[in-house]
């Protein structure tokens, strides 16, 4: 596995990085190990005191981390700058709701002048974080803030085509003042995963990735009896109902499809309309995507990024090819996109049935599924029709109809008249082959600890 920074709009090939030696990698554990000895015992404030200098230097920083982000993996420049803000908010909610979230919980009990009970929260250990290239800075701190937080340490493998943006969040963690081992980064092959975990100084692994990735690693921690969390693909169903704002649908459609390139896991991927406005959605979508302008991704005025390389450019292509031969009808939109950099033209797949391939797939780029529904129910039925279950959105008029529509989709997060989205104080993750467990907010950082019984008894007992 080669890590290398490679410009997906030039193409350039700007530096590359040697993988991690068995020696370096069993060095590293043995240092999260120490870290963590000394780290579990260190209060909330001081704790929370790291993260607020980590979440104060990415907002001193904002431009420098930022063009890392655009350099590695065509990030729109705005993008990125934006997920440098998100990864600081990250931060300063642990900051804040930390001690709180991890507070003892006093068990009702049914004779408490025979004994009391509570819950404590206490960390794990060492833990591995395997993190995707989309979200190079967001993904490492919804994993390191809640369980820096709760007092473990953090071994991260991160795609191997973000290298600078892993090393550069590692230093930043340093500079906050985070002690050495709290938070390594590890140019690690697939074969020191294993090594890692099967390590009995190591706790748990947190996965954001594909499905293979996903299945692989949890076998692997299951196998090795260690506690896993996958969070993987996705297909979100972006239903619009006939008493939509249809304009404003078709504009949250175009942003919710096509931002960060289409390369986001809970982009809304598969757009469900009731008969009576497919036609008026359609025509306002189509113009949406056909106004977003390719280019440079340091460029102000660019609204369509490159992919992150040009493999996965070949990929998402020949994946609208399968779909075009399997019946689906394709509407290349807008201007034609460069020929230099990893760029896909946007399209737009209609006709797509159950038994062509593409109507399970995930797109990882500009495609768009457009799927007419006879009535509301036919939209949920679609929805459904998925083996992903992570985001999805409602958009309708009426906002309690919206909630009940979404009481009847079968993934993780829906939003009413919004795509879904990613927040701080949110939590994250979904169902069936989109992965398990939770990321932010208390569910996040309750899913490596301890939650300990601790039960005193015979306070009054008469013998």
């Amino acid at each position: 596995m080669a890590y290398v920074t490679t410009n997906p709009y030039t193409g350039e090939v700007v530096k590359t990085f040697p993988d991690a030696t068995d020696a370096e990698v069993n060095d590293a554990i043995e240092r999260a190990h120490r870290a963590f000895s000394e780290w579990k015992n260190v209060s909330f404030a001081q704790r929370g005191a790291i993260l607020q200098n980590a979440a104060n230097l990415l907002r001193q920083q904002k431009d420098e981390f930022a063009q890392l982000l655009t350099l590695e993996m065509g990030k729109l420049i705005s993008e990125a700058r934006a997920e440098v803000e998100l990864s600081a908010q990250i931060f300063e909610y642990y900051v804040h709701n930390a001690e709180r979230l991890l507070a003892p919980e006093i068990l009702p009990v049914a004779n408490p002048k025979e004994a009391t009970a509570k819950i404590v929260h206490e960390p794990l250990g060492v833990l591995l974080a395997i993190e995707p290239w989309n979200f190079p800075y967001y993904q490492i701190a919804r994993i390191i803030s809640p369980q820096l937080s709760a007092g473990n340490t953090i071994l991260l493998k991160h795609a191997s085509n973000v290298p600078q943006s892993a090393a550069r969040f590692e230093r930043l963690m340093k500079e906050a003042g985070l002690p050495d081992g709290g938070f390594i980064n590890l140019y690690a092959t697939r074969h020191h995963i294993e090594l890692i975990l099967n390590d009995p100084r190591v706790q748990g692994v947190a996965l954001t990735g594909s499905e293979g990735a996903g299945a692989t690693v949890a076998q692997q921690a299951a196998k090795a009896l260690k506690k896993s969390t996958l969070e993987l693909g996705g297909a979100d169903a972006f239903i619009v109902l006939a008493d939509a704002d249809i304009e404003k649908a078709a504009k949250w459609g175009v942003f919710g499809r096509h931002w960060n390139g289409g390369q986001v896991c809970v982009s809304s991927k598969r757009m469900i309309v009731v008969d009576e406005v497919y036609d008026q959605f359609v025509d306002h979508y189509i113009n949406g995507v056909a106004a977003l302008q390719a280019g440079d991704p340091l460029d102000e005025k660019t609204t369509l990024a490159p992919l992150s390389s040009q493999q996965a450019a070949d990929e998402v292509k020949e994946k609208i090819s399968q779909a075009i031969a399997h019946g689906a009808q394709a509407l290349e939109v807008g201007p034609k996109v460069p020929e230099r950099g990893a760029f896909v033209q946007p399209t737009i797949l209609t006709n797509v049935t159950p038994d062509n391939p593409a109507y399970y797939m995930e797109f990882f780029g500009p495609v768009s599924m457009i799927f007419r529904a006879k009535n509301e129910d036919d939209a949920v039925r679609i929805a459904n029709d998925s083996p992903f279950g992570l985001g999805g959105s409602v958009f309708t008029r009426d906002t309690a109809r919206g909630e009940a529509l979404a009481s009847r989709i079968s993934t993780g997060m829906v939003y009413i008249n919004h795509p879904t989205r990613v927040k701080a104080d949110l939590p994250f993750g979904g169902v069936r082959r989109s992965g398990y467990g939770r990321e932010l907010t208390g569910l996040g950082i309750k899913e490596f600890v301890n939650h300990k019984l601790i039960s005193v008894v015979d306070i009054d007992a008469d013998f």
